[in-house]
């Protein structure tokens, strides 16, 4: 089949709502790649971060938020649309993402104090791009249109094109008047008189069990009030977002698309056949289509998602790469082999879950034999004497009014499938009313085997995703073994070379946790160890068990700060008088302040005192009281006035993988990277998912950064209260 290159009118209705989500971003920059008729716009959303909104109107049409890494680099100097675009929208905010009637044409309105722009891409024919004022006339396009029908230039009024027919909105009447006026097969008209195109015209018959070729007026009544329930109930999961994107590839090794390449439809996604190296993206599409049953998919968790990923695997299976051979991503590889096992393993849970509702459901009507067999048997006394079904339910409910227990269970009856619905013990069962308690239990139990059996097949599917993995991680051995033994003998010089991590593709996990890393903790410049408390409790455990004889004692002189320990020596070692360096006492007030109620405040600064382990107790003076991580301090204090508040969030890529903070001067010299922050505006877990987000576009190897320094991890570093990035 050929390859996806254009969004259709049902992609635009389903990618609307997520487009949505992105109302509020600020546009930095907008940049136009002549060569391939794309225009990007950079933006910076409060939650998300950097968002890069990609529109491609060449040979390849489509509109979406890409992934960071997956934009081209910038060009170089900007065309005048480009300068243009960054006239009028630089500092501009994003307040609407629409689809325009039920057609391949999306709108993108940026409001600012000067005034409204409005960029209007045009996803069909030949492509275009036109950017409106606030009063619709054209600023300016990538192409000038003059046709009988519309204009679309500089200086002029946008005319849209007329608007389409749109099935997602029509009702019953409308719907059945549209197919009736066509003179063609079902097929064609529902992909052109009503604007579905091809594929989903042919998936709307398939899941209407209507032949593709039957004429339209064959068709029969039931027929297309079947067919509209299916359009009605795709544009209700459009509308309110209800979607299963995935991305389709190619049948394997070039195999026709005939039973033997199907895998059984719970082994797929969520269990099954597995993509292979050789095989190649074919299409992508909101939810799962029966047309495709035969095809291998990968689901994901958003649509915007899996058109990124999409068209930009796409892309880079269409070039023809020269040169020598590139190294191919086994890490992407294998996150979506372990991503595909993760959702594998909680369907075989759903199912085992599932079966085993379906067998309690059966022994409770067994259990409750009596009472089930005497509500199914007034039901079809009362239907042999031709009792209206909502008569029936009327007397269930005037007998649960009198108490009635039968009666009382009863909790619906659905005259349209012949059956009731009762509350047996608290759980809920639906039996057929044309049928005894041992039918409908014995059709409990079918269905518990029916669903183990899928449970079975997905067991299976596991084992062989298993093996592709297994496959993969083989395959990234032996390339990493031909590379090392093809690299020429390093010289000694670039032996003290260091690394630079950022840059390299794939860095290794090394981790090993150590005892302090329940408090907060950072190394001071010099090496030595300081743990700080997050809470009372943490307060409470350092004060008694890990400030000893040696130790420097810190506490910011504000209520509401941590213990913090300045460590001269390890839990398990002699204690020991250090002579402390002055740089790691001024850390280590720096780090006690900095996570006091003083940050909290929005204050910069702030006053430390230093004391030794055997001035501190937890005992009271005599009629005071201490709370719980409270403590009293007798004897001379040394002061640290004004001490600046100041932390830096880093991630260190040797010789441990982990995400560090504390003070700058301790943080930055020991991090593959760093942020420092300061007293801000945006709340803890905000400005951790910002620096998540930072980290992400910093380092090549994204996963790296996924696996050892994910927003909660970079949450236990920064301080309570709000905080911002410092520009440095």
């Amino acid at each position: 089949m050929d390859t996806k290159r254009e969004l259709t009118s049902v992609d635009l209705a389903a990618l609307e709502g997520e487009l949505a989500d992105y109302e509020g971003a600020k546009l930095d920059k907008a940049y136009l790649y002549a060569e391939d008729d794309l225009v990007r716009l950079k933006m910076r959303d409060f939650d998300r971060g950097r968002v890069e909104f990609i529109i491609e109107v060449g040979d390849v049409k489509r509109a979406h938020v890409a992934a960071a890494e997956h934009v081209p680099d910038a060009p170089g100097r900007p065309p005048d649309f480009a300068m243009m675009l960054r006239n009028r929208l630089s500092g501009a905010d994003l307040v609407r993402v629409e689809q325009f009637e039920f057609d391949r044409i999306v709108e993108l309105e940026f409001d600012r104090e000067d005034g409204s722009t409005t960029i209007v891409a045009e996803l069909f024919g030949d492509g275009n791009v036109a950017v409106l004022d606030e009063y619709g006339e054209v600023i300016d396009c990538l192409e000038t249109v003059r046709l009988k029908s519309r204009t679309v230039a500089p200086g002029t009024p946008y005319e849209f094109p007329s608007a389409r027919f749109n099935p997602l909105t029509v009702d019953y009447e409308g719907f059945v008047a549209r197919i009736r006026e066509s003179d063609s097969d079902i097929v064609r008209t529902l992909a052109t008189q009503l604007n579905f195109g091809g594929l989903y015209g042919e998936e709307l018959c398939t899941r209407a069990n209507i032949d593709y070729n039957v004429p339209v007026d064959e068709v029969t009544d039931e027929q297309l009030e079947r067919l509209y329930e299916i359009v009605t109930d795709l544009g209700e999961r459009l509308r309110t977002g209800d979607l299963d994107p995935r991305v389709y590839y190619d049948t394997p090794d070039g195999a026709e698309d005939t039973e033997e390449s199907v895998a059984p439809a719970e082994q797929r996604n969520g269990g099954g056949e597995t993509a292979n190296e050789n095989r190649q993206r074919v299409d992508v599409t909101p939810i799962p289509l029966e047309e495709y049953d035969h095809r291998y998919s990968e689901p994901f968790d958003s649509f915007n998602d899996a058109l990124d990923d999409y068209f930009f695997n796409f892309q880079r299976e269409q070039e023809v790469e020269g040169g020598e051979t590139q190294r191919p991503d086994f890490e992407a590889e294998i996150s979506k082999y372990e991503h595909i096992i993760q959702q594998q393993q909680g369907a075989i849970e759903d199912f085992e879950a599932d079966a085993e509702a379906e067998r309690d459901k059966a022994e409770l009507l067994y259990a409750r034999y009596d009472l089930v067999d005497e509500v199914i048997s007034t039901a079809q006394q009362a239907r042999e004497d031709d009792v209206p079904w909502d008569e029936i339910e009327a007397t269930f409910e005037e007998g649960a009014e009198r108490g009635i227990a039968a009666a009382e269970a009863v909790v619906g009856v659905d005259g349209s499938e012949g059956t009731v619905t009762l509350d047996v013990d608290g759980t809920r069962v639906t039996v057929d009313a044309s049928q005894g308690v041992e039918k409908n239990a014995d059709e409990l139990y079918q269905e518990a085997k029916r669903i183990e059996g899928k449970k079975e097949g997905a067991m299976a599917a596991i084992e062989d995703t298993r093996e592709d993995l297994e496959a993969v991680k083989q395959r990234r051995e032996e390339w990493e073994a031909e590379d090392t033994d093809a690299a020429p003998e390093p010289d000694e010089e670039d032996d003290d070379e260091p690394t630079d991590w950022l840059s390299e593709p794939s860095i290794p996990i090394r981790n090993n946790e150590q005892w302090y890393e329940q408090f907060r903790w950072f190394h001071t410049s010099d090496g030595y160890l300081v743990i700080g408390g997050r809470d009372a409790d943490d307060n409470e455990e350092l004060v008694q068990k890990y400030c000893e004889r040696g130790d420097k004692f810190f506490h910011a002189q504000a209520h509401g700060g941590p213990v913090t320990v300045l460590k001269a020596t390890g839990p398990s070692e002699p204690a020991q008088e250090v002579d402390f360096p002055e740089s790691s006492l001024e850390e280590a007030a720096q780090f006690a302040v900095s996570y006091s109620s003083v940050w909290k405040d929005g204050k910069f600064a702030g006053d430390v005192y230093m004391v030794d382990p055997e001035q501190v107790s937890k005992t009271p003076e005599s009629g005071e009281y201490l709370e719980k991580g409270g403590f009293a301090v007798r004897g001379d204090r040394t002061y640290f006035e004004d001490t600046p508040v100041g932390v830096a969030v880093g991630i260190t890529c040797e010789d441990q993988t982990q995400v560090i903070g504390g003070p700058p001067a301790a943080i930055r010299p020991n991090a593959a990277t760093s942020i420092t922050v300061e007293p801000g505006q945006y709340a803890q877990n905000d400005i951790a998912k910002r620096l998540y987000r930072e980290f992400k576009d910093r380092f090549a190897d994204e996963t790296f950064v996924r696996k050892v320094a994910s927003p909660d991890k970079i949450q236990e570093f920064l301080p309570p209260g709000g905080s911002r990035m410092v520009d440095e």
